[in-house]
């Protein structure tokens, strides 16, 4: 069955834009590669692009389900295991450049992979990916069942913090987007939370989830740079509120937040003449329905 057809072989426009979406970073990728666009280290910068895009689509991933329920947008659905076996391809293509840049030397690359803590924490997210991605057939659904499919798949969320965590420290000194990438997994699990709690989503409460957030991706960043290079833990929390160096990541949180929030009052308004269309109309008083 080709990617972008649904289970009955008709096109999916949904699937087909989420298609082009995961794999447009890579064919961008190559288009660089062949025209020299990536710098003086070309193997190490796509390292770092195809690293980078393993997150964000893992996070992506993971946004699929906030997004059903906010927006009443059950089909999307559809794409959640495209985009999860997408996170999965980069993070092959990011392991396989490293090879590469070290000379397809194996057995320098599993020493370093043993030696050193970030590479270690990387390659297990990579596995935990690997396992998601095996089993993410309709067969092994299937074979396993439903309850411990389900168990199994949850890890996602500690693969999560490894690739994450392996973002902070190969960043070493500008951890700019490693930040905004926490931050987002805080809104993310924060929305989960919500969920396991009975707690509508109303806008009111995703914009207070989005300040929660900011501030939980504030505090992060302030601790890493205050435990990691010694900077003074109180400038780098006030940075956040001056936009002379640009938007922090804790002010992209929250603006992405809230933007979740108002596009969810909109749905909610739109819905409303919806609504009371379809409110059933109670019986007059004396009339023959009594």
């Amino acid at each position: 069955m080709l990617p972008w057809n649904d289970r009955t072989g008709r096109l999916s426009w949904l699937k087909l834009a989420a298609f082009a979406g995961v794999i447009a970073p890579g064919l961008w990728l190559a288009v660089q590669a062949a025209g020299g666009l990536l710098g003086s280290k070309p193997v190490t910068e796509a390292i770092h692009q195809t690293g980078d895009w393993t997150v964000r689509l893992l996070l992506l991933s993971l946004a699929v389900t906030p997004a059903r329920h906010i927006f009443n947008w059950p089909r999307l659905i559809l794409v959640r295991r495209m985009v999860g076996v997408a996170a999965l391809a980069y993070a092959v293509l990011h392991l396989g450049l490293y090879v590469v840049d070290q000379a397809y030397d194996l057995s320098k690359v599993a020493s370093e992979i043993v030696l050193r803590f970030y590479l270690t924490i990387g390659f297990a997210a990579l596995v935990g990916l690997a396992v998601l991605g095996a089993t993410s057939t309709d067969a092994m659904i299937r074979r396993l069942g439903a309850a411990r499919w389900n168990r199994l798949h949850r890890i996602v969320y500690g693969l999560a913090v490894l690739a994450i965590l392996h973002f902070f420290l190969q960043s070493k000194i500008d951890v700019t987007e490693p930040t905004l990438m926490a931050g987002l997994f805080l809104w993310l699990m924060g929305f989960r939370l919500m969920r396991r709690l009975n707690l509508a989503a109303t806008p009111l409460q995703l914009a207070g989830l989005a300040v929660a957030a900011s501030a939980a991706t504030a505090l992060l960043e302030t601790a890493w740079y205050a435990l990691r290079t010694g900077v003074m833990a109180s400038r780098v929390f006030m940075a956040n509120f001056s936009i002379d160096i640009g938007l922090r990541p804790a002010a992209w949180v929250l603006i992405a937040g809230l933007v979740v929030s108002a596009l969810a009052l909109v749905r909610r308004a739109a819905r409303a003449p919806e609504r009371r269309r379809t409110r059933p109309v109670p019986a007059a008083a004396g009339s023959a329905a009594e």
